[in-house]
């Protein structure tokens, strides 16, 4: 998201996202106005790098989906990962 803003270079940017990330994006770049409704998720703040390198260790936390929501779900994460920018 750092990277689209910074890229981008709008004077104003709407950041639909998680309180600390759109902290962050600020931080980096505080020429750009940022209108940022802070959606505070308290699962976000479990998550440490400890943590990932233990999921990614034992492959311990498995999330399965049900192929029709997960075909529903392809296209939007498709798109949200071929951004160009």
């Amino acid at each position: 998201m750092i990277n689209w803003v910074r890229n981008n270079r709008s004077k104003r940017v709407v950041m639909i996202t998680e309180c600390s990330m759109a902290d962050n994006v600020k931080a980096e770049l505080p020429d750009v106005e940022m209108v940022r409704p802070c959606n505070l998720c308290p699962h976000m703040k479990r998550i440490t790098l400890a943590k990932i390198l233990d999921s990614l260790l034992t492959l311990g936390e498995e999330v399965t989906i049900e192929p029709v929501i997960a075909e529903k779900a392809r296209r939007p994460i498709e798109r949200m990962i071929d951004l160009k920018n």
